[in-house]
């Protein structure tokens, strides 16, 4: 059944390349920036004879198939002027363009990259994108720009707290995010906690966050995922940009290596709040830092390198012995490869890795030290077969191999060495797929596939198999058998079919629907309100099933005004099955056995979004709401009903606003409110010899919910004057000056109870109490001056 469905597909493929009428002309080639050689992601080519076109793809190459004759093309990308030009196809042509940016700047914009009327008019949806002059626009947390923040503001997007690390999209977990860095898996996407991102903005051209409709290239995470890219380096002239903050500042420098064939962006950041406190912290370090590198070299016209990398860690060190550190390291390689002028495709080779160390000692006697890490080693092979202006084929295949590393830790006690690691796990994850995007008329268009994947488990190692327990109960060990290397475990195969469609109901709406599963084969394991750098990473066994989630979503979308603003509306459903839940009392770190303290049960979660965005205009922004449910039903939990996951917000309510006071001083603000997060709670208590037991009856979970969550930042821009004494600055700088936090917030972060030291006598009431924790309880103001040339 399995090969029949990819059959069928391909058969249906292989149809649509050889239809009748299909010997045409290509015209092609890359979309760049005039000013530094960058290329444009989602550019339009515009044929107005056939009143249609393309786009580029996100390497700026574009393709597309016509009849022999004379056309008018216009390329456009909105913050730059359109290129007009008259062309007469007789034979195959290259026509590579590069677009100079629009001679004053738009202050109507806040999310660019797409045609004015994309958001109706492509078969995309459940899809945001944030370009990053728009998040260097937003309200920020002292002052520094973050890429996760600012998707935080999306609809469907919500956060568990204030220095959260991650993000959750539409009631999934932080686990169930597939973050990629230039194609590479960012596994801990927050510096300090949660409360800045690993991505410099300096660095970051594009960020795309896909919350249903995954195209069949991607898999691996239920929920969401999130692709950032990284600018390639000017390719003109030498620039420099950077910004001077409150706790940390940044630069990033970028140049060309040979002129319009080569170049390279370097771009670093460091916190500083040790050195400030460096008087009163004596031995500690508390900093963040991080490298980000990318370097690219046109071979010839068909093909081109490119090498990126990053390289993050911080640092919680209190003193020589004692500590906390982890960070994240990723290298990715790729070939870009013309094959004609209508097959482009792209080979990557990646490597990342993310690791934390843990270490503290009383003396030379007493100590202990924890490592750990998660490495993937990955190959990849994404082609686009541009058959004609109304069909693209992608097609491909995917390798992950995974080496965890759960524990290697060890400890002294009285000089005594007690080894407490645990076995390395080995696992191979693979993956082939095809899809199409097909317009069948003016009205119809589709975009459907299929992704088959599989999963091994190697040896080698010992594998435990649990025996059956009470619902809810810690599974003992029934049995341990030793793998030889390569020994496969346990193997897992499931397809992926995709599937979208949009009808468009006139020139300024439409209707879009899709469906599309998910398989999950690794999974982050956490019982903490919010994701910390110790949680652990476990991958599919013999005990432990892989995730599976299908996502249904049917939307409305509407351009109103000239396009100056638009309206969607989108309902999900997406039931899941294998979700990893656990039982009370669960260890979860330094634990071999740690799969009997897992459990596994159904889920759903289902909403609905409404989003309007205005686009144009002093004042712009948007305004998003999201009325949404997630739920677990697990047996031996809370009687076996459904109850709410801890990432459950029945109401996410975000408005973002910009408005430009003058060419030089604008304003933005940002307003969050969102229904508090579950927590589980005891019902009821009885007092013992004097101190009170804390009870829940029935087992229930996540059955109080914190309270609701509201916050208000607001910011200034100043740009500094552009001339001077007449002739214009080679450098642009600004001062941004923020408010987190307006009106002194206390949200609460968690709840815990506490009671007196002395007991309480016989007869009489028991006195204790309840304490709320807030990350963040007064307003915080910052400024930082940020510059480029």
């Amino acid at each position: 059944m399995k090969n029949h469905l990819l059959i069928t597909l391909m058969l249906l493929l292989l149809r649509v390349t050889n239809a009748p009428g299909q010997d045409k002309i290509t015209l092609n080639g890359y979309i760049r920036d005039i000013n530094n050689g960058e290329a444009l992601i989602g550019a339009t080519v515009y044929i107005t004879e056939i009143q249609g076109g393309t786009a580029s793809n996100v390497y700026g190459f574009y393709s597309i198939t016509l009849p022999p004759g004379d056309y008018t093309v216009e390329y456009r990308f909105i913050g730059y002027e359109t290129q007009k030009k008259s062309i007469s196809l007789t034979a195959n042509q290259r026509e590579d363009i590069e677009l100079a940016p629009e001679s004053q700047q738009l202050q109507e914009i806040v999310v660019t990259g797409e045609i004015d009327d994309a958001n109706v008019s492509s078969v995309e949806m459940s899809t945001n994108k944030l370009d990053i002059q728009t998040i260097k626009r937003l309200p920020a947390f002292l002052g520094e720009v973050d890429v996760i923040k600012s998707i935080q503001l999306l609809p469907g997007v919500s956060t568990v707290g204030e220095g959260a690390a991650g993000f959750n999209v539409r009631g999934g977990g932080v686990g169930q995010n597939l973050v990629l860095l230039d194609e590479a898996p960012v596994y801990n996407s927050s510096h300090m906690l949660g409360f800045f991102s690993v991505f410099n903005p300096d660095a970051v051209k594009d960020t795309k966050l896909y919350k249903g409709a995954i195209p069949a290239q991607y898999g691996g995470r239920l929920a969401s995922l999130l692709d950032v890219r990284m600018k390639e380096g000017n390719s003109k002239r030498f620039s420099a940009s950077g910004g001077i903050g409150t706790v940390f500042s940044r630069l990033a420098i970028e140049a060309p290596i040979v002129k319009d064939k080569s170049s390279f962006i370097l771009a670093g950041r460091r916190s500083y709040i040790d050195v400030l406190a460096a008087p009163l912290l004596d031995d500690t370090q508390l900093n963040f830092y991080d490298l980000t590198f990318k370097t690219n070299y046109d071979l010839n016209e068909n093909n081109k390198l490119y090498l990126s990398g990053y390289l993050g860690r911080d640092n919680f060190e209190f003193d020589e012995d004692q500590g906390f550190n982890w960070g994240s390291q990723t290298a990715t390689l790729r070939w870009n490869h013309l094959f004609n002028d209508r097959l482009f495709s792209n080979f990557s080779a990646v490597y990342s890795n993310y690791d934390y160390e843990l270490s503290f000692a009383q003396d030379e006697n007493d100590s202990f030290t924890w490592e750990s890490h998660v490495q993937n080693y990955i190959l990849k092979s994404d082609l686009t077969y541009f058959i004609n202006n109304h069909n693209e084929v992608n097609f491909g295949a995917h390798f992950i191999y995974y080496r965890f590393k759960p524990a290697e830790a060890t400890g002294l006690s009285d000089g005594e060495t007690i080894d407490v690691s645990i076995d390395d796990k080995f696992n191979l994850e693979s993956a082939v797929y095809v899809g199409n995007k097909q317009d069948l008329s003016s009205q119809w268009s589709l975009e459907y596939g299929l992704r088959f994947s599989g999963f091994q488990y190697f040896g080698p190692g010992p594998v435990h198999t649990y025996a059956d327990a009470e619902p809810g109960e810690r599974r003992d060990v029934e049995s341990t058998e030793d793998f030889e290397r390569g020994e496969t475990i346990a193997s897992f195969y499931y397809p992926e079919p995709r599937f979208s469609f949009r009808y468009q109901l006139n020139s300024t709406s439409s209707i879009k629907g899709s469906y599309n599963r998910m398989v999950q084969y690794i999974h982050l394991v956490s019982n903490t309100t919010a994701s910390n750098p110790l949680d652990v990473w476990v991958p599919s066994s013999n005990n432990l099933d892989p995730q599976i989630s299908d996502q249904f979503t049917l939307g409305y979308f509407r351009n109103l005004s000239d396009n100056q603003y638009e309206v969607s509306a989108e309902v999900y459903y997406r039931p899941s099955r294998n979700q990893v839940e656990y039982i009370d009392g669960a260890d979860l770190l330094l634990n071999e056995f740690l799969e009997g303290d897992l459990l596994s049960g159904d889920g759903r979660a289902y909403g609905l979004e409404l989003h309007l965005k205005k686009t144009r205009g002093k004042f712009n922004g948007w305004l998003s709401y999201t009325l949404g449910r997630t739920e677990l039903q697990v047996e031996g939990i809370n009687n076996g009903d459904w109850y709410p996951t801890r990432f459950d917000q029945t109401h996410n309510l975000k408005l973002v606003g910009f408005y430009d006071l003058s060419p030089r001083v604008s304003l933005s603000g940002t307003f969050t409110y969102a229904t508090g997060t579950p927590s589980t709670y005891p019902t009821g208590g009885y007092i013992q010899q004097g101190i009170l037991v804390p009870y829940n009856h029935g087992d229930s979970r996540n059955n109080v919910r914190l309270p609701d969550f509201h916050r208000l930042d607001l910011s200034l821009r100043w740009d500094m004057k552009r001339e001077k004494r007449g002739r214009e600055r080679k450098n642009k700088d600004y001062l941004s000056i923020s408010f987190y936090n307006v009106y002194a917030r206390r949200n609460a972060f968690s709840i815990y109870f506490t009671q007196s030291d002395n007991r309480s006598d016989p007869g009489q009431p028991w006195t204790g109490g309840s304490t709320r924790l807030s990350v963040i309880g007064s307003i915080i103001p910052s400024v930082s001056y940020n510059f480029q040339f």
